[in-house]
Parts: structure tokens; C-alpha cells; sequence
């Protein structure tokens, strides 16, 4: 009972006074990608956009969007929760109520925001809630965090685009939450880049076989 009780808990989003403190400092990470060896953290060539997108584990999710051409540099992190500068450990816990995210910053020139979208709907199952595969609870939920409006309404009518082209495969519906960009705090210096640092390494993006019709812009 205690297992199927950490197992309910940990696939709903804590309350308020519930979530794990933080701290008021962020936790040590990177300074460069280890792959391009360009500033995590900026400063970015003017014309830069950015977005963040959750689609389970975030290695597996950081490699399928820094290799596209027109993607600047992409990072780790933990964002859409209740506890400043979380660690690891703490959102393993679902007491932070954050999930896990890659924040891609891109050249919309080169890469398209709907191209962007496509490669997100089509390498994970928007479908499961609280989870991707087996790995389970609210960190790993489907997530779009976009920084601002019209970025939204582009998300938001993928979501449409593609909720249609499951159903028409009679897949479930979406759960994938698309909101305005919260706070996004850097993952840990391991996890950045994990896969090009272990080639080897868990990846656990899983696709639904469904291809991901563009809207138009």
C-alpha cells in the first residue's frame, strides 16, 4: 500500500505547502555546451529565440534538438514547478512539482518554430499525463513553455494539428501543457550534454509512429 501510495503521490502535482524549499542560489552547472562549446547561459547572437520543451527524460530530448541545423545551443533543466533552484534529487521526488526540460535556443532564419514542433510531437507520446514509458510521476510530463504570444498560438495549433491526426490513428488525447515560459534553472553540469558525454546512455524517447501535420503559420 505504502508503494502504491508513493506511486499516486508522485504523479500529481504537490501543492503549495507541500513543495521541498530550494534555495535562493542556483546550483553550480556548465558554462559551455560540450558539444559546441557555445555559453549555456548567453550571451546569444541577436535574432536568437528560444523555447523549452519537456518530453520525458531530457537527455535523450537535449541530443534530438541539438543536432538540427539552426539550433544555436541547448541546456537542461527543471522548469514549471514551486521550488527555486531545485536539484536532481529533489525533482526525483515530485515535491517540486517540476519537469524536465531542454530549453533550445535557435535561429529562426535556418530552423522553423513549426519544424521545431514537429520534431517534438512526433519523438514522444503526448498521450501518457505523468509519465513516458516507464518512467513515471509529473517530471516527466509532456510540456511547451514558449516566450510569448505568437510562439503560443503557433504551439497551440500544432497541439490541434496533431490531437486530430492521432484520433484519426485512434490514439488517445494530448495532455501535453503549453503555457508562457517560467522560470528554467539549469540541471546539474553530469546532465548537460549527457549523451555526448555517455554515447551509450539511457534514452527513453518513444514516438507514436504518427507523423505530425504542419498548420498553417
Amino acid at each position: 500500500m505504502q508503494i502504491f501510495d508513493r506511486y499516486q503521490k508522485k504523479m500529481q502535482m504537490p501543492a503549495p505547502e507541500e513543495a521541498l524549499p530550494g534555495r535562493p542560489d542556483a546550483i553550480p552547472t556548465a558554462r559551455n555546451h560540450f558539444v559546441s562549446g557555445r555559453p549555456l547561459k548567453g550571451p546569444w547572437p541577436s535574432g536568437m529565440k528560444q523555447i523549452m520543451f519537456g518530453m520525458g527524460c531530457f537527455w535523450g530530448a537535449e541530443r534530438l534538438f541539438w543536432q538540427i541545423p539552426g539550433v544555436y545551443v541547448t541546456a537542461v533543466g527543471y522548469a514549471g514547478g514551486l521550488t527555486p533552484n531545485p536539484t536532481y534529487e529533489e525533482t526525483c521526488t515530485g515535491l517540486t512539482g517540476h519537469a524536465e526540460v531542454v530549453l533550445v535556443v535557435y535561429d529562426p532564419a535556418v530552423v522553423s518554430l513549426q519544424d521545431l514542433l514537429n520534431r517534438f510531437w512526433e519523438e514522444h507520446d503526448p498521450t501518457q499525463g505523468m509519465r513516458q514509458g516507464n518512467d513515471i510521476g509529473t517530471t516527466y510530463r509532456s510540456v511547451i513553455y514558449t516566450f510569448d504570444a505568437g510562439d503560443r498560438a503557433i504551439a497551440e495549433a500544432s497541439r490541434e494539428a496533431y490531437g486530430r491526426a492521432l484520433a484519426a490513428r485512434g490514439l488517445g488525447g494530448i495532455t501535453t501543457e503549453i503555457a508562457d515560459a517560467p522560470t528554467f534553472y539549469y540541471a546539474e553540469e553530469y546532465h548537460q550534454q549527457y549523451l555526448a558525454k555517455n554515447p551509450n546512455g539511457y534514452c527513453g524517447l518513444r514516438g507514436t509512429g504518427v507523423s505530425c501535420p504542419l498548420p498553417s503559420a
